[in-house]
This record gives C-alpha cells, sequence and structure tokens, in this order.
C-alpha cells in the first residue's frame, strides 16, 4: 500500500528535481524611474441618507497633496477632497471640463507637493483630465 503511494508520488518528484535551478518561479519585471510624481487617490463611496449639508466658503488657493485622505464625488464637474484635518476641500472644475468617470478614483500629479487651483489638474482612471478652477472649504450643517 505504501509502495503504491510512493509510485504515485515518482513523476511529482521528477518534476520538481529534475527541474534547472533557478528556472521555477522566474519573472522579470520592469521599472521606469521619471521626474514625476503620480498619487492614486481612492473614491469613498456614496452613504446612502446623507445626514449632513456642506455649505461652501471662501477656500485655499493650494492644498498640501499629503494631506489628502480620500476623494468623495460631489457633481459632475466636482469632487471633495477629504484632508489629514478631518476639514472637507471641494476642487470645482473648469467649465470646459467634460463629466469624467471619476468613481474608479482620481490620480494628481502636484509639482511641488502642493495641489494648486488654476495650475493643476485631476486624471480620471480612464484618462480624462480636468484643470481645478478654484477650491471651497466647506463646512458640515446639520439638517
Amino acid at each position: 500500500m505504501i509502495i503504491g503511494t510512493v509510485w504515485k508520488l515518482v513523476p511529482l518528484l521528477l518534476g520538481l528535481f529534475g527541474a534547472e535551478p533557478g528556472a521555477v518561479g522566474q519573472s522579470v519585471t520592469r521599472l521606469m524611474v521619471q521626474d514625476e510624481v503620480i498619487l492614486r487617490v481612492p473614491v469613498a463611496p456614496h452613504p446612502l441618507f446623507p445626514q449632513i449639508e456642506w455649505v461652501e466658503h471662501k477656500g485655499p488657493k493650494c492644498i498640501p497633496a499629503d494631506a489628502i485622505r480620500r476623494v468623495m464625488l460631489s457633481g459632475p464637474t466636482q469632487v471633495d477632497f477629504l484632508l489629514a484635518n478631518r476639514s472637507r476641500v471641494r476642487a470645482q472644475f473648469d467649465e470646459d471640463c467634460p463629466a469624467l468617470d471619476f468613481y474608479g478614483g482620481v490620480y494628481i500629479q502636484p509639482r511641488d507637493e502642493q495641489l494648486c487651483a488654476k495650475r493643476d489638474a485631476v486624471t480620471s482612471r480612464i484618462g480624462g483630465s480636468c484643470t481645478i478652477e478654484r477650491f471651497r472649504q466647506l463646512e458640515p450643517k446639520v439638517r
């Protein structure tokens, strides 16, 4: 009985030990280094029943890129950035920005670790991009 079981394992053992050294599990990885930083920011899902209304106020000209924790869709031509200090800033895009599919997430490419209005753009995962027209600071107003 034991001899029959061992005999069935012989092809498996020959396959494992008969292979060339280094041939198993070998892969090639290509890495290209460029002079730009691209951050992928995931999009948070919409809540089913929003209980908070957001009031817009004048916002900053720039926000630190490393402070961005989440992006939420707030309309076809705007997204909300949730920052590390728990504040929310709305990025409004220029008028010629088409309604892009930001549901899969967004890419930002800050030039100097700051994401600035009238300078930087937000790119959807499908490739379209929109320039940020202005930022609006949001304050919660409970209904």
